[in-house]
């Protein structure tokens, strides 16, 4: 590595820091927790304002990780910890139905609003509990994390008990590859067998069924044995989301000690930046299709927030594990079209929806599916990452 390249990841790192400690944490410490009912609201606008008063479950979990996933690895400041603690102390009040399977959001008090089929909800509530109790010291949420990821292996595995997405039969990238991170994280703090299971499980999933050597791409949707469906929605890549797949892939390979999950990694991130990168206006777009017909989507060519932040992550570890140069230029291009166009330098925070062009679709800093979870994770991963490298 050149002095020119340690420069370059140093103030990558600085930056990184800068915007995680002095932009975003300040951002939704002030605009987002809820001193009254505890949690945090993420529906504001440019300026912070709430719009709506809803709380999407999945960010009481994602945030109650975030916090303390910073705490302990940027900084131990007593106030993100107490917005983890507040986080997770409204899921388990006001977030889990009797049947033990948690909303996908509810009102401000933390009444009912809306259920889905999708257990998400409940995976960001396990990160949150076991990031939590390595942070704090208490057990107990480790303890709470490994109960509440077997939970979500019962109810993914007991037929009828979570709705069909289709009533043609088939399988999904989405949970196959949460698994992996959510249980790498709670591995922080439980040795419970279950956990290696499962990243073995969905692995082997992800190779087997979902990457796709014909269309090098990974799919989002197949047929049971792995097959093309071939349908507009079948045919769907979606760039940003394997890319996070490939950088799950790669921490489970040095947790695991699987070099194979690592090439795994390193192929799938080949494949969807190839996909993503936009030649033309730079950014990583949401939806391609395999047989480049035009995507259904409607936001098909769009640049959200998400995908950039996880091209950043997948580039700095393809980078530290081969060495290869090519990912740190893609690292590069990545992190300016992001410091460029997504960074609010008036109101802080991130945009979220932006056009093709890269200008800004809509302005708000958050709603059900956007807030504190992408961009300070990020924010906080690349830090590490960065640090490994330059040792």
């Amino acid at each position: 590595m050149t002095q020119a390249q340690k420069d370059y990841l140093v103030q990558c790192r600085d930056w990184y820091r800068k915007q995680l400690t002095e932009n975003i944490m300040p951002f939704w410490l002030e605009h987002g927790m809820d001193p009254v009912n505890g949690g945090v609201y993420t529906c504001v606008d440019r300026q912070g304002n709430l719009m709506d008063s809803t709380k999407s479950v999945w960010f009481q979990g994602r945030c109650g990780f975030v916090f303390a996933y910073a705490y302990n690895n940027v900084e131990k400041k007593p106030e993100w910890l107490a917005a983890s603690k507040s986080c997770i102390d409204f899921i388990e009040k006001h977030c889990i139905d009797t049947d033990g399977h948690m909303f996908f959001s509810v009102t401000a008090e933390g009444k009912p609003v809306r259920k889905r089929r999708y257990v998400f909800s409940d995976c960001f509530a396990a990160i949150a509990m076991a990031e939590y109790a390595k942070a704090s010291g208490d057990m107990s949420y480790a303890e709470k994390a490994v109960e509440t990821f077997k939970f979500i292996r019962h109810m993914l595995a007991t037929p009828g008990f979570l709705e069909p997405k289709s009533y043609e039969a088939g399988r999904g990238h989405s949970i196959t590859m949460i698994l992996v991170n959510v249980a790498l994280v709670i591995k922080q703090v439980s040795n419970d067998p279950v956990l290696d299971e499962q990243i073995r499980s969905s692995v082997h999933d992800i190779e087997k069924y979902f990457m796709h050597p014909e269309f090098k791409c990974i799919l989002e949707s197949v047929t049971p044995d792995g097959g093309l469906i071939d349908t507009c929605e079948g045919r769907v890549i979606n760039p940003g989301h394997g890319i996070e797949t490939a950088w799950f892939l790669m921490n489970a390979s040095e947790v695991m000690g699987e070099p194979h999950y690592k090439d795994l990694g390193l192929t799938i991130f080949d494949w969807q930046y190839k996909w993503g990168w936009d030649e033309e206006f730079g950014g990583v777009i949401n939806f391609r299709d395999c047989k480049n017909f035009p995507p259904q989507d409607y936001s098909q060519d769009m640049k959200f927030w998400w995908p950039q932040c996880e091209t950043i992550i997948a580039a700095l570890f393809s980078y530290k594990m081969t060495g290869d140069e090519k990912y740190l230029e893609i690292h590069k291009k990545a992190h300016e079209w992001t410091v460029k166009h997504l960074v609010d330098p008036e109101f802080g925070e991130w945009y979220g929806y932006l056009h093709r062009d890269g200008t800004v679709a809509q302005p708000a800093k958050g709603n059900l599916f956007k807030g504190p979870f992408h961009i300070p994770r990020m924010l906080t991963i690349t830090q590490v990452l960065i640090d490994q490298i330059l040792k």
